[in-house]
């Protein structure tokens, strides 16, 4: 699918991943793969989607930093990622606003990524969305709200907008009626991984690895 031109693709990664005991970026993907994780992975799956991607890092800077380039990704840096999440979403959303952007698709790099159909009626649902003034797109699986999110210039500024001490679940509650949430048939939009246990099972189901 052709890139949205002023869509960006963003992912946080700036995480100290300690129930796992590793960093989750780091985590091979798929499980069997050696030379794939969770953070090359998503980047591929954004390319060739958007035409920028950038990824937000913390203390794991030096680790992360060589597969983001590798992948043709830029880095941002969250300067104290222990004011939590929230904080790597707004230092992201600043730079997409830096470049010129408006719109961007958002992720997590704590999950494997969705499969690549997934992403593609999302983009198409948010081009719909935009037309009818909508902020943001969300992928709904059997009622769980999930990852990649698509958001306009609307929600990105309340975002940006909003108090350090805010999160983006608390926002999008705030802005329900200018939220579409698409159902689709992927598990993948709504899994967490924050233990070994949780990543373990994924080597169980095939049909959890994302085509490409």
């Amino acid at each position: 699918m052709a890139p949205t031109p002023s869509l960006c693709g963003l992912i946080l990664a700036a995480g100290d991943s300690t129930r796992m005991g590793r960093d989750k970026a780091l985590l091979p993907w798929p499980p069997s793969s050696p030379s794939e994780n969770f953070l090359s992975a998503a980047i591929k799956l954004f390319f060739p989607r958007v035409d920028v991607v950038l990824v937000v890092v913390g203390k794991n800077e030096p680790a992360l930093t060589p597969i983001i380039y590798a992948n043709g990704a830029s880095l941002i840096v969250n300067p104290d990622p222990d004011r939590g999440q929230f904080s790597s979403l707004q230092a992201g959303l600043q730079e997409v606003r830096n470049r010129g952007r408006d719109s961007a698709m958002i992720t997590l790099v704590d999950r494997p990524p969705v499969r690549s159909e997934t992403v593609d009626l999302l983009q198409s649902a948010f081009d719909r969305a935009i037309a009818k003034r909508k902020w943001a797109v969300i992928p709904d699986y059997k009622g769980n709200h999930g990852h990649p999110i698509l958001i306009g210039n609307a929600m990105l500024e309340a975002f940006l907008e909003a108090p350090e001490t805010a999160n983006a679940r608390e926002i999008e509650r705030q802005h329900q009626s200018e939220i579409e949430y698409l159902p689709v048939d992927d598990a993948l939009v709504a899994i967490n991984v924050n233990t070994p246990e949780q990543y373990a099972a994924l080597n169980v189901p095939s049909s959890l690895v994302p085509s490409s």
